[in-house]
């Protein structure tokens, strides 16, 4: 009875059910016990907005600006609130919480495949147990279960991955030459399926685009015929090539405006190793993952055995000469053949997750604590999320070959105590991190600009959970900017004070001049809780330049903080917005001749195309102008001081204003 039941339900197979299921469980409930919305993760609700409201996918109606770094993410969340018609943020929130739940146990059955060596399981049933153990250093991360839930693309992007490593380690493993329907059906889907989500990468995140990519071309280059391969780069590219078209003519920009306002181009390698240190000291995220690459080695030789037992002999038979044979040559068939193993494919998904995490480190990191990281250190963690353990009773199994070697290099008892060593320390240092207290209380942010984010919100928010855009209003300025609005629906440029209960307020004009209305502007860094908590007909603009362009083609501030070094002048806000231009209704901190000159310099033939590519009223003859003209409005930018951009333009500078020009009497 007891051999039935080893044979019915095979080891590998029942321990591996059981760590998928227990990551599942705890990266939920851990999620769930810290769920938020951060304000960032708020913006991208006021475009869902927008779009219900039959204004397009737009920030602030009237400007074709993308707010938003992930397009599928936004169309995601808009997706499913236009089908269940609830509130944006319980959208958000149950979206978050499905994705963080599927993420970890779909990827954990992408690293047991490399074990399962394409056969069934009671090929490997004897003696081996699969552990999960890269999983629980991912969730212990306290910043890896704030952003699971913090309405940012985090949690969709770690899903993506997490599917295209099971479909990249599944297409490794198919026999390209079966030739039963059976088979060739298996190989077509997921040949397709994995061209499809890696061709989503630029959709998701288009930092994404490099991990992808090397997928993609590892499946071209590989020997699958000239169908497979057509069928390929048509599957990977239809999708985003239409929609950089799309965001080419609609929004003027090769890419989401985000990228331009933190200039993806730029260099901070300083600034990033002290984010990377402030992810890794707190926690001492070092030690699981030396003792994770000390076992590797551990790990390749049973997923080298794997690979050796994987295509039964009978199977010989049915193959085709014609493709078949390039296998046992050398040269470069040889090695176009062998790109299509589990072992490229584990090679391809560690150097993405270290290029991923050179390229956030030479940007500077992020002002958020851990976030940017936490995709480079998932996809590191991808070929230990389960261990694999022999024991040493295996050695007495002499199926097969290689197969054979392997157990006998790995499943002896040493390496069969390293394995358990390894992932005694591993949970311990699991246990530590996720009860780790010794963080700052995030009511401070120090000079390196990071912050832990949720709980700085929930600290001046006064809400453990800040999950809906109401729970903001109990934000410093948020109440008093609610009741400002309502008592001046003439509108104008509003403005922050140092008081928290009062805003500065420059009105319109009046009488308006032609082509004028009244209009609301708020000028102020917090977005998403602005956004939200105001009517789709106030404009919401920002000087860092997420959603205002005139920001976002500014110069990057040698020494500004990560993610807000751009910080434009509030007299330009007041130029554009046309609103008074005199003392004393001005703010006493603006300057009538800066206001002045950003008028005239509004006029600048370049900016004056920058501004109509936004917001002219969209015709094809602009949809066509505005693809010819994206990459160079992507590269201009303008001086945050009037004057200097009235030079970079070849304008002349205005003379200065008399004292009756400057004040009202």
């Amino acid at each position: 009875m007891r051999a039935e039941l080893r044979d019915a339900v095979p080891l590998p197979r029942l321990t591996l059910w059981i760590g998928v299921l227990v990551s599942a469980v705890l990266f939920g409930y851990g999620a769930w016990q810290r769920r938020w919305i951060a304000d960032d993760g708020l913006i991208v609700l006021r475009t869902v907005r927008n779009l219900l409201a039959g204004n397009g996918p737009v920030f602030n109606v009237g400007e074709r600006v993308e707010v938003n770094t992930s397009a599928a993410w936004t169309y995601v969340v808009w997706f499913f609130t236009w089908i269940s018609g609830e509130q944006i943020e319980y959208v958000v929130l149950t979206v978050t919480m499905v994705l963080t739940i599927l993420t970890l146990p779909l990827a954990m059955l992408g690293t047991a495949r490399l074990y399962k060596g394409g056969g069934d399981w009671s090929r490997l049933r004897r003696g081996l147990l699969l552990l999960p153990a890269g999983g629980f250093v991912y969730m212990a991360l306290p910043p890896a279960r704030d952003f699971a839930t913090s309405g940012l693309e985090q949690s969709l992007t770690l899903f993506w991955i997490a599917g295209m490593w099971w479909l990249a380690v599944a297409w490794s493993q198919h026999d390209p030459d079966e030739v039963t329907v059976r088979a060739r059906r298996t190989g077509w889907a997921v040949t397709l399926g994995l061209a499809f989500v890696a061709g989503l990468s630029w959709l998701v995140r288009p930092d994404m685009t490099l991990i992808a990519a090397m997928v993609l071309l590892v499946m071209v280059v590989a020997p699958i015929g000239a169908v497979r391969r057509v069928a390929i780069v048509v599957v990977a590219g239809v999708l985003p090539l239409g929609y950089q078209i799309f965001r080419m003519g609609y929004y003027g920009l090769p890419v989401p405006n985000t990228a331009i306002a933190k200039d993806a181009n730029g260099s901070k390698w300083g600034q990033g190793f002290i984010y990377l240190f402030n992810l890794i000291d707190p926690y001492a995220l070092w030690l699981p993952v030396v003792l994770l690459v000390l076992v590797a080695p551990v790990v390749l030789f049973i997923v080298a055995g794997a690979r050796a037992g994987r295509v039964p002999e009978q199977a010989t038979r049915h193959r085709r000469t014609r493709r078949g044979g390039s296998r046992g040559r050398g040269g470069v068939a040889g090695l176009r053949a062998r790109l299509r193993s589990p072992g490229v494919m584990v090679a391809l998904f560690v150097v993405g997750g270290l290029l991923e995490g050179a390229y956030w480190l030479r940007q500077g990191g992020d002002f958020m604590a851990g976030r940017v990281l936490l995709a480079p250190l998932f996809l590191l963690l991808l070929p230990v999320l389960v261990l694999p353990l022999r024991l040493p009773a295996a050695q007495a199994d002499r199926a097969g070959g290689r197969l054979t070697a392997a157990a006998r290099l790995a499943g002896d008892y040493s390496g069969a105590a390293a394995v358990v060593l390894v992932w005694a320390l591993v949970i311990g240092w699991a246990v530590y991190a996720s009860t780790f207290r010794g963080l700052p209380d995030g009511t401070y942010i120090g000079r390196s600009g990071i912050v832990d984010e949720r709980a700085f919100y929930s600290l001046q928010t006064g809400h453990a959970h800040p999950d809906t855009a109401e729970d903001y209003l109990d934000y410093p300025r948020m109440q008093s900017l609610q009741q400002i609005l309502a008592a001046t629906p003439r509108g104008g440029v509003y403005m922050p004070s140092w008081d928290y209960d009062w805003w500065y307020l420059d009105p319109m004009p009046y009488p308006l001049e032609k082509g004028m209305v009244d209009r609301q502007t708020v000028f102020f860094l917090n977005l998403g809780m602005t956004s939200m908590n105001t009517d789709l007909s106030v404009r919401i603009w920002d000087q860092v330049g997420l959603a205002w362009p005139m920001a976002t083609h500014t110069a990057r501030l040698v020494d500004g903080r990560i993610g807000h070094d751009k910080d434009q002048y509030p007299d330009w806000a007041i130029a554009e917005a046309k609103s008074f231009p005199k003392h004393p209704l001005l703010p006493w901190m603006v300057d009538p001749d800066w206001v002045n000159q950003a008028r005239v310099a509004l006029q600048c033939p370049a900016i004056v195309q920058l501004r109509q590519s936004y917001s002219a009223p969209l015709t094809w003859d602009l949809f066509k102008r505005n693809i010819k003209l994206s990459f160079a409005t992507m590269k201009f930018r303008i001086d945050r001081v009037p004057k200097y951009t009235l030079e970079m333009c070849g304008q002349k500078v205005p003379p200065p204003l008399t004292d009756a020009q400057k004040n009202v009497r």
